[in-house]
């Protein structure tokens, strides 16, 4: 494989991602002593960073690696949400079918920081599912990227707070399936078996577990792919990608199934390792439709991702050098 060449390709390649967007603000600061009104840490607060996450980590992700991204979700029509979009925009990702709603707020999650470790989290949300007259405007926009953009890929990134509904995933879909586009799903719970037809299925091990209400603990090859066909029978899907958190990652294709190990790092953060997994899973197949190639490479890129606190886009020089020395002949 001339991964130098793949890269390059990438570059070629146009996705779209549609899903929950949220902004993720880390306030970073020391802590040297108990507050004296109740027993709780005093954070002397340093810095301030503000990061996209949920399906925009994806964007970012993507076009990290060089990819023509463009997002499509629904945010507030406030301050946080045009701070998203300014934070997108500087990516180069493009913002144009990002669509405010009055009666929504953008999802911001506020993290406190202190030695590198995580001391408390404030989530500011709406999850109800978007309303008919949003959902319309949405799949208009999805229309318009298709028609305007061409995406080779089509990336559904679900939050559950209340974007991807079950028409929306419906016909999104089918949409896609009727201009040969490839779809790729990370899912969450409450709209676990809504996709069906869809090209990739991405879930991890738990997520698998409490979709499909399974109560074993022996993951193994066989296990695996009797999961695979029981997804299957439910979705009539093509793939199979499960991550197996530190055990790696399963995949199953019409051709073949397989564990992947994991690389051994130096794991310091798994916030936002399945997005950096779609992302280079999806990415990769839409160029080679190789899937052993594309798991073998989200693979690394979900490892790489884990050594950096916080929710981090994949270093593209990064995983092609590692890619070139794990993967190469």
């Amino acid at each position: 494989m001339n991964f130098e060449q793949l890269f390059a390709d990438f570059s070629n390649t146009r996705v779209a991602i549609l899903g929950d967007v949220m902004l993720d603000t880390y306030w970073w600061g020391s802590v040297d002593r108990i507050s004296p009104e109740a027993p709780v840490p005093v954070v002397a607060l340093k810095r301030k960073e503000l990061r996209v996450g949920g399906a925009a980590n994806v964007a970012l992700n993507t076009a990290s690696l060089g990819a023509k991204t463009t997002m499509i979700a629904v945010i507030g029509a406030d301050a946080d949400g045009e701070q998203l979009i300014q934070l997108l925009q500087e990516k180069n990702i493009d913002t144009q079918y990002i669509k405010k709603a009055t009666n929504r707020v953008t999802t911001n999650k506020t993290r406190v920081m202190s030695r590198n470790q995580q001391m408390m989290r404030l989530d500011a949300e709406i999850t109800t599912d978007i309303d008919t007259e949003t959902e319309n405007i949405l799949l208009e926009q999805v229309k318009l990227c298709i028609e305007i953009q061409k995406p080779q890929v089509l990336i559904l990134e679900d939050y559950n707070k209340g974007v991807l509904t079950p028409r929306i995933i419906k016909e999104v879909i089918a949409l896609c399936k009727a201009k040969n586009i490839i779809t790729a799903v990370d899912p969450k719970k409450k709209n676990f078996l809504a996709y069906h037809g869809v090209t990739i299925f991405k879930p991890n091990l738990k997520e698998v577990k409490e979709g499909l209400n399974l109560l074993t603990d022996t993951i193994d090859l066989s296990s695996l792919k009797q999961i695979h066909e029981t997804l299957q029978q439910h979705l009539q899907h093509h793939i199979s990608l499960i991550t197996l958190s530190e055990k790696g990652v399963f995949y199953q294709d019409e051709t073949a199934h397989r564990i992947i190990p994991t690389h051994i790092r130096n794991i310091a953060d798994v916030s936002g390792a399945g997005d950096t997994v779609i992302a280079v899973t999806s990415l990769c197949y839409a160029v080679t439709k190789d899937m052993h190639l594309a798991a073998e490479m989200a693979n690394i890129a979900g490892g790489l991702v884990c050594e950096e606190v916080g929710t981090a886009a994949i270093n593209k020089e990064r995983l092609l050098q590692e890619c070139e020395l794990l993967l190469g002949e």
